[in-house]
């Protein structure tokens, strides 16, 4: 299914370009508060926190698309860096992207780009391929973060503290991730 919109362009596609934009301008918004709120979600490993958060990185590039979902994670990003309390932890600004987590971090707008791109080309509407697209994102995450972290730490290091104990969790994750968006989609089809 090349050519597909993700489920915001189908809602807001048929709405006057003024409220389309108002539109997408509030799902950037909401995007990147549910990014913030799904950072406070944590459980506290060392050196990364496990968060909910690629839950979240993974529904905003499925339901908006690589580009939009690309910009509402790098605007996060930017509120992060800029000293907003958006991420794990009471800490923000560019330290904070620097350290262990910053691998992660930039992995976020990877991760949203490539899971918006397999939507865009219909993959969140199949039960398989929407797995994969969530995984794949999982993959470019943890690719970004594990590296960043392997040059802080040391690459054994990395493996053990930084991707080992995110499997499982990861897993679920991915899993839940696609159910969501099957699950919108379907309330999509109900409203006709």
């Amino acid at each position: 299914m090349t050519g597909a919109a993700p489920l915001l362009g189908t809602l807001v596609a048929p709405l006057p370009s003024r409220v389309a934009l108002a539109s997408r301008i509030a799902a950037v918004l909401l995007g990147t508060a549910l990014l913030a709120l799904s950072a406070k979600v944590q459980v506290p490993f060392w050196p990364v926190p496990m968060t909910m958060q690629t839950l979240v990185v993974l529904l905003i590039g499925a339901a908006y698309g690589s580009r939009l979902g690309a910009a509402t994670v790098l605007l996060y990003l930017v509120e992060g860096g800029a000293g907003l309390p958006v991420f794990a932890g009471a800490s923000a600004g560019p330290a904070y992207i620097l350290g262990p987590t910053g691998g992660y971090l930039v992995g976020f707008v990877g991760a949203a780009w490539v899971t918006g791109a397999l939507a865009e080309r219909g993959w969140d509407r199949s039960p398989l391929l929407v797995i994969v697209a969530m995984t794949l994102g999982h993959v470019v995450l943890f690719s970004t973060g594990v590296a960043w972290l392997a040059f802080l730490i040391g690459a054994d290091a990395a493996i053990a503290n930084g991707f080992l104990p995110f499997v499982g969790a990861t897993v679920l994750k991915t899993l839940l991730a696609a159910a969501l968006i099957r699950a919108a989609w379907r309330g999509r089809a109900a409203l006709g």
